[in-house]
């Protein structure tokens, strides 16, 4: 189902405990959808909030192996029962996003809908360490509440970049054409890349090439960093190199360019423009916004 376009909109971001660490509350103008943030540490405290008596769909968060960022995907009747257990049976978790309705909107069936298409889209985007093994399937639902429950996911999929979860969300947008003459390009030490640099990081496209061999001095983020997209798939094996079968977002391009060439690098020097020009040079240079 397609998305609505998005349109200027207001998000309120309440500071229960008066402190950015501490517990938070994020509303939408015009959407009864409630977030209750809050770290592991603050778990006994927040249990009491009437927001997490509520059926709801919540997110717990950490890091995984190699420090890179790991989530799990969740549903349950009564939210703050659900997080308990996962206060003993999860380790890695140190922060959880949990989403209810203020006016009892959600239903077991809405919630459940609502986790099976977070954690396709986990898996689709595969920006993050998805520590969900299965992949439920979605619940039979009416057409309308099927929408309402579209409505719902999208809404929360504006929220959770600003809380800063962007694992749901493929590196770039399949509808949209990329600006040709904004692609940099890498190619060096046999790899050759093309990516482009986004507010939210550095993509690097399909069909770019990384060296298979790592340099002996390769820093052991980068290396763990490489193994991981090998295992989910981003990186695949192919006449002797690794190939990237889907658009990546990165956290820098220096990071970007580690992974091609298997190594520690400076991005702003190693990426470049069609016509020469390095990424740091670009940088300094104003550009037209498209």
């Amino acid at each position: 189902m397609d998305m609505p376009r998005a349109r200027p909109t207001s998000i309120r971001l309440f500071l229960v405990n008066g402190s950015p660490e501490g517990i938070r509350i994020v509303e939408k103008s015009n959407w009864t959808g409630i977030a209750v943030v809050a770290s592991r540490a603050q778990l006994a405290e927040v249990l009491n909030r009437e927001e997490l008596t509520r059926p709801g769909v919540y997110v717990l968060s950490g890091p995984g192996e190699g420090g890179a960022p790991r989530l799990y995907v969740g549903e349950a009747d009564v939210l703050r029962e659900r997080l308990k257990q996962h206060a003993g049976g999860k380790d890695f978790w140190t922060r959880f996003v949990a989403f209810s309705s203020s006016n009892a909107a959600l239903n077991k069936a809405h919630v459940r809908y609502l986790e099976a298409r977070l954690i396709a889209l986990a898996r689709a985007a595969k920006q993050w360490e998805l520590e969900n093994t299965a992949s439920p399937s979605q619940p039979s639902l009416s057409e309308a509440d099927r929408a309402d429950a579209e409505w719902f996911l999208h809404e929360m999929l504006l929220i959770y970049p600003l809380l800063g979860i962007d694992a749901f969300e493929l590196a770039t947008d399949p509808g949209v054409e990329v600006d040709s003459a904004r692609i940099l390009r890498l190619s060096e030490r046999g790899a050759q890349g093309q990516g482009r640099e986004f507010p939210e990081g550095f993509v690097v496209f399909a069909g770019s090439r990384a060296r298979l061999d790592e340099v002996p001095s390769i820093p052991a983020y980068l290396h763990e960093l490489r193994q991981q997209l090998r295992e989910r798939g981003v990186l695949v094996e192919n006449d002797g190199g690794l190939e990237f079968r889907q658009d990546y977002r990165f956290s820098s391009p220096s990071n970007a360019a580690g992974v091609l060439i298997g190594g520690s690098v400076n991005g702003l020097i190693a990426w470049k423009s069609p016509t020469g020009e390095t990424l740091r040079s670009l940088q300094g240079t104003p550009v037209e916004a498209g």
